[in-house]
C-alpha cells in the first residue's frame, strides 16, 4: 500500500474478510460443554455480574444490557449502583490478554465470596484464566498480517460481542424468551 491508497479504502475489503473469518474460526474452536455449562450457570444464578476493561468492558456492558433484556438481573461491575457479589450469583469476565490486574483482583474477590466465575480471554494459560471456575477461551493463532488487519485486541473483542450473543440466543431457549418478550425489557429512550 502506498501513502496515495492511504484512506481510500483499499483495506477495508480486506479487514473485513481477515476479521469475520478468524472471528467465525475462533467460535468454531469452541469447547460446546463449556458453552452448555457457562449457559446453565447464568440461567440459574440469582445474580449476574459482568466485568471487563477497556473495549472488552464495553462488550462486556452490551452483554449486560442483552441478560437485562432476557429477563435476569445483571449488573456491570464498577457502577455506582451494582450490589455486592454473593455465593451462588455468576460473574462474566472478559479480557484478551487475562493479565489485567482490575480483571485479576475482581476474579479474586468473586472467587473469595464464592460466586462462579466465568472468564472468556484469549489466553487459556493467563492468570486470569487460573482463576476461572469455567473457562472460554478465544484462540487465534498468531498471523503476520494481523497487526496491519486486525490491531490489538480487534479479534478477540469481535469474537467476544458475537460470542456473547449467541448466550443470549441460548439463554432466551433457556428462559422460554422471545424478541417479543425481551422487547418489553428493552429501555425507553426519551
Amino acid at each position: 500500500m502506498t501513502a496515495d491508497d492511504a484512506g481510500n479504502g483499499s483495506l477495508f475489503g480486506e479487514a473485513s474478510r481477515y476479521i469475520g473469518d478468524r472471528v467465525t474460526a475462533a467460535l468454531s474452536r469452541i469447547d460446546r460443554v463449556a458453552i452448555v455449562r457457562s449457559v446453565e450457570l447464568l440461567a440459574s444464578a440469582p445474580q449476574i455480574f459482568v466485568y471487563g476493561a477497556g473495549r472488552s468492558g464495553i462488550i462486556g456492558r452490551a452483554f449486560a444490557m442483552r441478560l437485562v433484556q432476557a429477563g435476569l438481573r445483571a449488573y456491570v461491575i464498577g457502577e455506582s449502583v451494582t450490589p455486592i457479589v454473593r455465593k451462588g450469583d455468576a460473574v462474566f469476565i472478559l479480557s484478551g490478554q487475562g493479565e489485567s490486574y482490575s480483571s485479576i483482583q475482581t476474579a479474586n474477590i468473586v472467587r473469595r465470596e464464592g460466586a462462579e466465575l466465568i472468564v472468556l480471554t484469549g489466553r487459556a494459560g493467563s492468570k486470569l484464566a487460573h482463576t476461572a471456575t469455567h473457562l472460554l477461551v478465544l484462540d487465534f493463532p498468531e498471523e503476520a498480517e494481523r497487526p496491519r488487519l486486525a490491531p490489538l485486541g480487534t479479534l478477540f473483542e469481535s469474537a467476544s460481542l458475537r460470542l456473547t450473543d449467541a448466550l443470549i440466543a441460548e439463554l432466551m431457549v433457556a428462559r422460554g424468551e422471545t424478541e417479543t418478550t425481551m422487547r418489553r425489557r428493552h429501555a425507553i429512550m426519551v
